[in-house]
């Protein structure tokens, strides 16, 4: 144990995320029952150690059961906040009402939920047990069936679904149309697109647009947040537009000051960004487009969809900022220079006791493990199971069917590099027969 952790401190325990009153009761406990000296008797200091954690039993029950509580009205919180924005679904509405009418938890009056919804769309009774919970199974399924029993659910009545599909259907006919997901103009919506896969066919850099948030380009976290530096350290991403919404509009990367970011700005006006769009984007062609916006900024874009090019491809990014950067690596992998060719398709992943392999058409890429000079060893093998010789990519360079990553974070996106690299191969007749007899 380091010198400067004092377990007897309150203030080392706050510091660790807890409580003052939780961690004056940790200290204490650590006080009462501090550790024997090294020299002692094992068996003495492994007694210590079973008194102190009987100590503890009663501390860390009162944290788990603040964590529980602090989880409970944080849900609770978030989805009453949902509904007051008119952003909930019925779903939300009953679980709120389980709460408010039958003091249920947060688990529970999912449960009731479950019951309500399946009663009111015209499901059939089923208990949802496989959703993790702790709270009593017998618990949770006397709320389904108060659920199902309030959504006009009657178990007893042999025609009691048929029944509820009616109604179902009748309110569906009369609900009013959903409003339009494309614009006046007839273009989809971007924020309708769908997110980032590795479907879409590959696409050369200098036909890609991807547009940004100016927060999502000047992080302090470094490069690993930085959007605008991910893109670049691809080789080849020099070419592609790069479009970052910042205050004063949307502006081409290259041309952007970075001093007007910090400065005041009025609000945008929309007919004004558009017009900054339309001059951006005037005189390119794309086959592939990312918008890596959110909320606001991705309403402003919704009312300018007009501006953007309508091409092959068109995604965006959503959800949290972890997942964000993850479908943007997805997009920036299916990138490649005007020179090189890759392969399209959905490669297929799997986890064996070998270690990770991915498959695309006829070949699969495995990692074998170390490789004998250090590192990591990637092998790509045919469909029958021999190692994928004779190959050459576009400009007759020979491809090697063992490639070597310095580490495994970058295992998964060298596989799929490789993948479709071989995909895109030609094969050397003359090395394919040898490999045939």
């Amino acid at each position: 144990m380091s010198q400067d952790f004092d377990p007897t401190d309150p203030s080392t325990w706050r510091g660790r995320g807890r409580s003052a009153e939780h961690a004056e009761a940790i200290a204490a406990a650590w006080r009462s029952f501090p550790d024997l000296p090294a020299d002692a008797p094992l068996a003495e200091r492994m007694n210590r150690g079973r008194e102190r954690i009987a100590a503890m039993r009663p501390i860390n029950d009162a944290i788990r059961d603040a964590a529980e509580r602090e989880r409970q009205a944080t849900n609770f919180a978030f989805t009453e906040d949902q509904v007051r924005h008119g952003k909930g679904n019925d779903r939300d509405i009953a679980v709120l009402r389980g709460r408010s009418q039958y003091g249920y938890s947060w688990d529970v009056a999912n449960r009731y939920a479950d019951g309500w919804y399946a009663a009111h769309v015209g499901w059939f009774h089923h208990y949802p047990d496989g959703i993790p919970s702790t709270e009593p199974i017998a618990v949770r399924r006397r709320a389904y069936d108060q659920g199902f029993t309030d959504g006009g659910g009657d178990r007893t009545d042999l025609f009691d679904a048929a029944r509820r599909t009616n109604l179902a259907l009748l309110r569906e006919s009369n609900f009013p149309p959903a409003a339009p997901s494309i614009s006046p103009q007839g273009r989809p919506l971007p924020s309708t697109w769908p997110k980032p896969s590795d479907e879409p066919r590959p696409t050369r850099w200098s036909r890609r647009l991807v547009i940004l948030d100016e927060a999502d380009t000047i992080g302090e976290a470094g490069a690993a947040w930085n959007f605008l530096d991910m893109i670049h350290a691809r080789p080849g991403a020099e070419t592609a537009t790069i479009i970052i919404l910042a205050n004063c509009g949307f502006m081409l990367a290259e041309t952007e000051r970075r001093s007007d970011l910090h400065e005041p700005e009025a609000a945008l006006d929309v007919v004004g960004a558009g017009r900054q769009l339309r001059e951006a984007l005037a005189g390119r062609e794309f086959d592939d487009i990312l918008i890596a916006l959110q909320q606001g900024s991705l309403d402003l874009l919704d009312q300018v969809a007009d501006a953007l090019p309508l091409c092959r491809t068109m995604e965006r990014t959503r959800n949290t900022r972890l997942q964000q950067r993850a479908h943007l690596r997805t997009w920036l992998d299916r990138g490649h220079g005007a020179d090189a060719n890759m392969a399209a398709g959905h490669i297929r992943w799997s986890k064996v006791i070998q270690g990770l392999r991915g498959s695309l058409g006829e070949f699969t890429a495995r990692h074998v493990g170390p490789a004998p000079g250090g590192g990591h060893l990637i092998r790509v093998e045919t469909a029958a199971g021999l190692l994928a010789t004779g190959y050459a990519s576009a400009d007759g360079s020979p491809l090697c069917p063992e490639i070597v990553v310095s580490s495994k974070a970058r295992l998964r996106s060298t596989i799929a590099t490789t993948l479709r690299i071989f995909g895109a191969a030609t094969a050397l007749m003359g090395t394919l027969d040898l490999q045939a007899a």
